[in-house]
């Protein structure tokens, strides 16, 4: 199985940690972020693995190159040009995404109990173009479903702001993105935008058209490693877990 992780972004919000290395390389609770990402993905079957690079990349590129690729093929989709964020980094690793089978993507910056396996199963019985992780916690931003778990919306519910795919639900239910979604392998091809631009105008753009699903992960534990007190908070969670 093959997965894509996201690690190209700047990590401007942990402030001095990415001051003089990439986001992918700080560590949490003695292990780069990086490697904990691949280390529970090939836990779980993933042995192929693309790679998106811009804010310091060739630290990536040399760490990568010291630890022997940490055990598994990795191809480099290089965004040093220009960082494209998550729907043009789907277009610039465009070769390296095509295949026959689901591609899942995965954000750097997270830690989670999602079992892939399940993910993908879901993915593939309910034949979508596109399936996200979600979980019912507080966040400003969310994803907007119907009863069907198809994806029908986004919003900012500080702003009160809302983007449909089409005519507006009136009941409808909300859940945060959890940063890790999969791809069938037509989903890059249905991609209408180019350049720089977020893969959620390139979700609901499609939900009119193709099943983009959700799946509700309600597993007890996800982290968002954005800020160093969610790293903090991330280190005690595996602190317990190797007791």
């Amino acid at each position: 199985m093959k997965a894509f992780i996201l690690a190209a972004g700047l990590g401007t919000r942990l402030g001095n940690l990415t001051k003089d290395k990439p986001k992918a390389l700080v560590k949490v609770n003695g292990t780069e972020m990086l490697a904990l990402t691949i280390r529970r993905l090939k836990s779980q079957g993933f042995n192929e693995f693309i790679l998106n690079v811009h804010h310091h990349a060739q630290m990536v590129i040399d760490f990568l190159k010291k630890n022997d690729n940490l055990g598994v093929p990795i191809h480099i989709s290089d965004e040093r040009e220009q960082l494209l964020d998550t729907g043009g980094a789907l277009l610039k690793a465009h070769d390296q995404l095509m295949g026959e089978e689901p591609v899942l993507i995965h954000n750097v910056d997270v830690i989670s109990e999602v079992d892939f396996r399940e993910l993908m199963a879901w993915h593939t019985s309910n034949k979508a173009l596109a399936t996200l992780c979600v979980r019912n916690r507080n966040s400003d931003r969310a994803l907007i479903f119907d009863k069907h778990l198809q994806l029908n919306g986004w919003t900012n519910k500080k702003t009160k702001e809302f983007k449909w795919n089409s005519q507006p639900l009136t009941r409808y239910t909300t859940y945060a993105f959890s940063g890790i979604y999969v791809i069938s392998p037509g989903f890059i091809n249905n991609i209408k935008l180019a350049g720089k631009f977020s893969v959620i105008d390139s979700w609901l753009s499609m939900a009119g058209q193709h099943k983009i699903m959700g799946y509700l992960d309600q597993s007890e534990h996800w982290f968002d490693l954005g800020t160093p007190d969610k790293i903090s908070r991330a280190e005690l969670y595996l602190k317990n877990q190797m007791i």
